[in-house]
């Protein structure tokens, strides 16, 4: 199993509250990789969506920790757009995959 569907795997048994899901969701519309990757990463350049999936994926269990844990330096609006970017870059990942696995 590659790293890619390692991470999609990953990524499709996290359980997290409704609310948060939604609002995700509802932001994906707006996701623009350029600006939202090198933001939430502080990269200068967005890494490949596969890198970057597997990037977010650490920094939302970062974000997913703090936030259960009740820690006063979580911040629900990071951790939406994480899931926002975990979101867009699923759908490039999953893209790729389906364009290698075409005659």
């Amino acid at each position: 199993m590659s790293q890619a569907e390692t991470a999609l795997k990953t990524l499709s048994s996290l359980r997290r509250p409704r609310l948060l899901i939604r609002a995700a969701r509802f932001g994906l519309a707006d996701y623009n990789r350029d600006r939202d990757l090198k933001r939430l990463m502080r990269v200068l350049v967005p890494p490949p969506p596969e890198r970057a999936l597997s990037d977010l994926l650490a920094a939302e269990s970062e974000a997913e920790a703090r936030r259960t844990s009740g820690a006063a330096g979580y911040c629900v609006a990071r951790h939406v757009e994480l899931l926002i970017a975990l979101m867009g870059e699923s759908l490039l990942v999953k893209g790729r995959m389906q364009r290698d696995t075409l005659p």
